[in-house]
């Protein structure tokens, strides 16, 4: 089932996990970031949304 590049949303990671609730580096983990600078293309969902809500301090939306 191919994906539609609407549906996908691109986060970029700004902010170190150091310091942080286990509870946001899990959430980072989840969602495919773990360094400062990594990218991740991640369907847009409404758990995903949620996700980054969560760490929405921590990381940026790209857009193309």
């Amino acid at each position: 089932m191919a994906k539609k590049q609407a549906d996908m949303i691109k986060v970029r990671q700004t902010g170190s996990p150091i310091r942080r609730k286990p509870e946001q580096r899990a959430t980072l983990v989840g969602l495919g970031l773990n360094k400062v600078g990594r990218e991740s293309e991640l369907q847009n969902t409404p758990s995903v949304q949620g996700m980054i809500a969560k760490v929405s301090h921590l990381i940026e939306v790209v857009e193309e």
